[in-house]
């Protein structure tokens, strides 16, 4: 089970790698759009590899690239020449391939002349297949042999391979082509100073049987595809945004994109989108990852939070099984479809090695409880939560000392089930690894939010007594955690506890995390945040996942010193929760300054090199781009800047905006509020919404936390149905 090692998944593509993701394919070609078997590229779909060789060449010659660009998230253009025969420099063929990725590709390769006369080209593409599991592309060992039918038909060539009764196959399509088994070939004219093009289509037979049976039918050069309406229905659907900065509104808008392009559909209900964890190497349903976030992009789009939480709620743990770490009531941790992920989980394609999913699910469900009106939705789901809270109280505290902890069921899973799962993510400050169980801080904070979130869904229905337990269970639990966690010679909280229940003092962003939950006492608060922005945590582009000052630190490591934007969107978040206005901005406008130097994208991470030595972020080798919550990051600087809160269900949104002047005056249209689609005008200290339905009441004002409504209600009530151990 190798493969949900973070070191093995974050495999790279090498320099110049053009990534194109659409759903739960994806594709990573060299810059002249060519896929080598030997590269960690080639078409995939459902885990699996569907192409591993796609080489283009022109009368014998492979491409020389001229430039690469993805349009779309699922759209790529390659410009390159096609070398003279007589060796000058100057060649009159330029060659464009347009290549769009669905549960397949469509490419359209277009050639141009402009030399005065005309000229004879011969156009072939080779092909392969080797139907490679995704963490055997990753890992660069293929262990699998395929036996392989190769079909030449007229226009088509059909690949199917067989491997201990599994079945899988392409279809390669053409008209006009001459085909054989390695590829397929044109023989054409192309006239002085003109132009000519083909369309070529590569489909998974197991996904459009349809198409199998007629390859011949390939789409029209014409058609919208439906990838292309599906992202344009996200486009309409999200907020048109304007804002003073134009760097600052390219990086949401584009963040909007990458956001529709990584929405996947749950196979089980096609018309149920999730989101996925990130291109290219993690395109599937994660528990953590899709989690997050959904909450993050809540304001943008509730239905793949309710998505997410349904799919995951379906695929809630059931049994005890040591091999997958399933156990009742938890939530997963990742999905997988391919050949060697099932035979790495004893057939299965779901592995639950995670401490933190769990409580980030009943987390989840309160905020959506808020944020949409589908009440019967939400209804049907909080069984589920209640679930989710007795795996906290029945396998997630292993020792009932009152802490979810974590340790491995077996000898292949996760060693660090927290969002830090690298094998070295968890050590003290001198640099020596912890050893499991770990209690990890966050994870107490992400357990306090669900108590909370539980706790006040209780209240609104009616349920004082459930209310008050959990209310209870939150104040405890944070009155315990800030006595275990906290290092008052040092200043800040300990990343977690060990198997002896030390302390592993080591000073990581970790407890940002405990900010964003409100698990930190008050009286705490502004020493975490001056360790947060000192000079050994803040690199000036973003807080680092562990300080300068460690024993394992390292800037170009995954967890030990880097800079991750959904990591520092939480500490945002925490910051504003407690008060720390100018902090919050001088982080958010770092994250944004650093967006500038990648496109307006925001990737997985980037190195921790401190921004006073280095003139832009260094990138991360292996960083996966776009990925979920580093694309929703944005999103969620602008929710908790804004102060922007919502309760549908009591007829309110709220909005106190606290935007950096440096991002200038803001301005969006069709910004979803329930039914309801309305505009939100920020100039300087004035704010104005417009198009609320008369069932919503726009209060100029932060909404308190839930904890603090929660005590303003003053609930009390008789002991709670749901009978919970004590810690």
């Amino acid at each position: 089970m190798t493969g949900w090692n973070a070191e093995n998944a974050a495999g790279s593509t090498g320099a110049g790698a053009l990534t194109l993701v659409e759903g739960s394919s994806f594709c990573i070609s060299l810059q002249n759009g060519d896929i080598f078997p030997h590269h960690p590229h080639g078409v995939f779909h459902e885990d699996t590899r569907i192409l591993s060789r796609w080489c283009l060449t022109v009368n014998g010659r492979s491409l020389e690239p001229l430039a690469a660009w993805a349009g779309a998230p699922y759209e790529g253009t390659y410009i390159g020449t096609s070398p003279s025969a007589n060796g000058r420099a100057d060649s009159p063929l330029t060659v464009e391939r347009s290549r769009e990725v669905h549960a397949g590709i469509v490419e359209d390769i277009t050639i141009r002349n402009y030399a005065p006369q005309q000229t004879d080209c011969e156009v072939a593409l080779s092909v392969d297949v080797d139907f490679a599991d995704l963490f055997e592309v990753k890992d660069g060992r293929i262990h699998r042999q395929w036996e392989q039918i190769r079909r030449p038909k007229n226009g088509s060539l059909s690949i199917e391979g067989i491997w201990e009764g599994v079945r899988k196959g392409i279809v390669v399509a053409a008209s006009g082509a001459d085909f054989g088994t390695d590829g397929l070939s044109f023989r054409t004219v192309i006239p002085a100073h003109g132009e000519w093009s083909m369309r070529v289509t590569v489909t998974p037979t197991m996904e459009l049987v349809g198409l199998a049976e007629h390859p011949t039918l390939a789409p029209s050069r014409d058609t919208i595809s439906p990838q292309n309406l599906r992202q344009q229905a996200w486009e309409a659907a999200t907020p048109l945004l304007r804002m003073g900065n134009r760097s600052v509104e390219r990086t949401i808008q584009r963040s909007f994109g990458d956001i529709g392009a990584l929405r996947i559909t749950d196979p089980q209900h096609p018309d149920r989108m999730v989101v996925a964890a990130g291109a290219p190497w993690f395109m599937a349903l994660f528990g953590r990852d899709s989690l997050l976030s959904s909450f993050m992009i809540l304001t943008l789009d509730s239905s793949l939070a309710l998505g997410t939480l349904q799919t995951l709620a379906d695929r809630q743990g059931n049994v005890v099984d040591p091999l997958t770490e399933e156990q009742p009531g938890r939530i997963l941790h990742e999905v997988r479809l391919g050949v060697g992920t099932g035979l790495a989980l004893g057939g299965k394609s779901a592995y639950y090695g995670t401490a933190d999913a769990t409580p980030l699910f009943v987390t989840l469900l309160g905020e959506v409880s808020r944020w949409v009106l589908a009440a019967d939705d939400v209804a049907a789901l909080v069984p589920h939560a209640d679930r989710a809270l007795e795996w906290i109280r029945e396998y997630g505290d292993r020792d009932g000392d009152g802490f979810v902890e974590y340790e491995r069921l077996n000898d292949h899973g996760l060693i660090n089930q927290g969002w830090k799962d690298s094998w070295d993510g968890i050590n003290f400050a001198d640099g020596h690894l912890a050893e499991p169980p770990i209690a990890l801080c966050e994870v107490q904070g992400y357990v306090y939010s669900a108590y909370v979130a539980r706790a006040w869904m209780a209240y609104e229905a009616g349920d004082r007594a459930l209310a008050v337990d959990l209310r209870e269970r939150a104040r405890r639990l944070k009155k315990q955690f800030n006595e275990q966690f906290w290092l008052p010679d040092r200043g800040y909280y300990a990343i977690a506890l060990d198997r002896d229940k030390r302390p592993v003092d080591a000073c990581a962003s970790n407890m940002g995390h405990c900010l964003w939950s409100g698990i930190v006492d008050e009286d705490k608060a502004p020493q975490v945040v001056e360790r947060l922005m000192s000079p050994e945590m803040f690199s000036g582009w973003g807080v680092r996942t562990l300080a300068t000052d460690m024993g394992a630190y390292n800037p170009v490591s995954y967890h030990n010193g880097s800079v991750w934007p959904h990591d520092n969107a939480l500490i945002v978040a925490g910051l504003m929760r407690y008060g720390f206005v100018q902090e919050a901005q001088r982080l958010s406008s770092a994250l944004m300054e650093a967006a500038a130097y990648t496109e307006n994208r925001l990737p997985e991470l980037f190195c921790g090199y401190s921004r006073s030595g280095y003139p832009k972020p260094i990138p991360y080798p292996t960083a996966c781009s776009p990925q979920a919550w580093s694309s929703a990051a944005p999103v969620m600087l602008l929710r908790y800047l804004g102060r922007y809160d919502a309760h549908l269900s009591q007829g309110g949104i709220w909005m106190d905006p606290v935007l950096p002047d440096t991002w200038g005056d803001l301005h969006a249209e069709n910004v979803p509020v329930g039914r309801s689609r309305v505009t939100i005008d920020v100039v300087g200290n004035e704010i104005t919404v417009t198009g609320l339905s008369d069932s919503i009441v726009f209060h100029r004002e932060a909404q308190p936390s839930l904890a603090d409504r929660l005590d303003s209600a003053k609930i009390s009530g008789k002991p709670s149905k749901i009978r919970l151990s004590e810690p």
